[in-house]
């Protein structure tokens, strides 16, 4: 029995850790797959408060012997369900793991959708990748590829268009969807090239380094040379198990706000997965704090 379990070990989930624990609180965290979540695909990070420059991956590593450190228990687990019985939450893992806790935290994250293409996993963090504002510095006076054309893709281009040499948007749609505004402003800079109604169909290596794009526009096979491509066709928020504990938006994050309370008592969420208009290492921390201390409160007033 848990004063508090934790689902996700990203920077939400193991900050609600350090703080269910210096609360004085018994923490379980459970982690399907790595300890830190999709920031360690990223080889460097300058926008975490107190650090000029980490790796993901160190970030990570720092934060998890923190939440140890401090007595955090952890695993290596896929929580398959969660319930609620008798005021006290039941969990239970793909590898028959049973736990049980008096407070559940909900950090689940999201899962940034791809493409499918032969090499893409491969090249994740060294040539493809999803956050302009991480990674963006990567590539100044270089080419880049923006692929996607809703808002998500105008909000990364607006950032890479100041830092790269050319960029390039590809649009599977025959209409970019942004917002007026967000077309207006990348549309005003001189190095931005479009290209709408495209199929990317593969990516250019040559020894194991991205060079480019291929894709069909107009039933012709054509070609982009690039430094670096970003992703942005959709995220896939990791709630659906849980919809029985905190309501869903229509697009399936967790409806809450701040305090990351939700309609079952005892249970908060924290990070990407909550409905909110900034997903960054330094929000999502914040959304572990705010979800641990209110769920200390709770425990304490139960």
């Amino acid at each position: 029995m848990y004063d508090m379990i934790i689902i996700g070990g990203g920077p939400a989930g193991l900050t609600a850790a350090v703080y269910g624990r210096r609360n004085g609180k018994s923490v379980l965290v459970i982690e399907k797959s790595v300890f830190g979540g999709q920031i360690v695909n990223t080889p460097k990070v300058e926008n975490i408060p107190g650090f000029a420059e980490i790796s993901g991956d160190e970030f990570a590593d720092r934060l998890l012997d923190q939440a140890m450190g401090q007595g955090a228990e952890v695993t290596i687990e896929n929580v398959t369900e969660a319930e609620k019985k008798d005021g006290i939450f039941v969990i239970n893992t793909e590898e028959g793991g049973v736990y049980q806790g008096k407070s559940l935290i909900l950090a689940t994250g999201t899962t940034h959708r791809v493409l499918g293409l032969p090499g893409e996993e491969d090249l994740i963090g060294d040539g493809i990748h999803f956050c302009a504002v991480c990674d963006g510095d990567l590539y100044k006076d270089k080419n880049v590829v923006v692929i996607g054309g809703g808002n998500s893709a105008f909000v990364e281009a607006n950032t890479l268009v100041a830092i790269a040499g050319k960029l390039t948007m590809l649009q599977d749609l025959p209409k970019f969807t942004a917002d007026a505004k967000s077309q207006e402003t990348l549309f005003s800079h001189h190095n931005v090239e479009t290209h709408l109604s495209t199929t990317v169909t593969g990516y250019v290596t040559e020894n194991g380094r991205l060079t480019g794009v291929t894709y069909i526009e107009g039933g012709e096979n054509k070609k982009v040379s690039c430094d670096g491509v970003f992703l942005a066709v959709g995220l896939i928020p990791n709630n659906g198990p849980f919809a029985n504990l905190a309501l869903l938006n229509r697009w399936g994050y967790f409806e809450a706000d701040e305090t990351g309370a939700t309609r079952t008592e005892g249970v908060f969420v924290a990070g990407d997965c909550r409905s909110k208009t900034l997903r960054q290492v330094a929000t999502a921390c914040s959304d572990g704090a705010n979800a641990a201390i209110n769920a200390c409160n709770y425990l304490s007033a139960t």
